[in-house]
């Protein structure tokens, strides 16, 4: 899964549980960025580049997220 396909599925997830979910370009280094979903947030690398199975769970980990809410 590409970044850019998390944060759509993290904003549809958000608008559903009334959650405010934003991306802060600003505050990260390089291509990194900030993502926060309500009151987690996560690192996001490049949003153009494939995920990798353990950055993917990570980050679910951080956001508080199981895999299947995502579906």
């Amino acid at each position: 899964m590409k970044g850019s396909e998390l944060v759509k599925k993290l904003k549809k997830l958000g608008r559903k549980r009334g959650l405010k979910v934003e991306i802060i370009q600003r505050r990260g280094k390089g291509s990194h960025s900030t993502l926060i979903f309500g009151t987690h947030f996560t690192i996001i690398r490049n949003l153009k580049d494939e995920l990798k199975t353990g950055t993917y769970h990570a980050m679910l980990k951080q956001l508080g997220i199981s895999e299947e809410e995502l579906r």
